[in-house]
């Protein structure tokens, strides 16, 4: 059963812009590995993050570093802990597909909560 679906779209050069005028916000909204990685890799991972928010109903009080975007072969998927572990097991979640692209200058994230 679906429990959630979040889309989330982030225009590269913006994010790129964002990190130049503070840099902090980067490490705010990603974990150390994430903000190592490229600003196109970096946007997919903040659209991803803002995906996920949506498909668990985006409810206050998530924190960004409780999820973290990773790469399993070329497979992506969630690394959940802390407030967003504990929001999708309250939601029934047992599994979170998620879908990363980037192209003509933006990245795109589709996630799906599945119970």
């Amino acid at each position: 059963m679906i429990i959630g679906i979040g889309v989330d779209v982030c225009d590269i050069s913006r994010w790129e812009a964002a990190i130049q005028r503070r840099p902090g916000i980067a490490r705010k909204v990603l974990t150390d590995a994430e903000a190592a990685l490229p600003a196109h890799s970096q946007a997919a991972r903040f659209a991803a993050k803002e995906a996920l928010y949506k498909a668990l109903s985006g409810v206050g009080g998530l924190s960004w570093q409780d999820c973290e975007v990773v790469t399993d072969g070329t497979a992506v998927k969630f690394e959940l802990r802390g407030s967003l572990a504990r929001r999708a097991k309250e939601l029934g979640v047992r599994t979170v597909h998620l879908s990363l692209t980037h192209d003509a200058g933006v990245a795109v994230a589709m996630v799906v909560c599945e119970g």
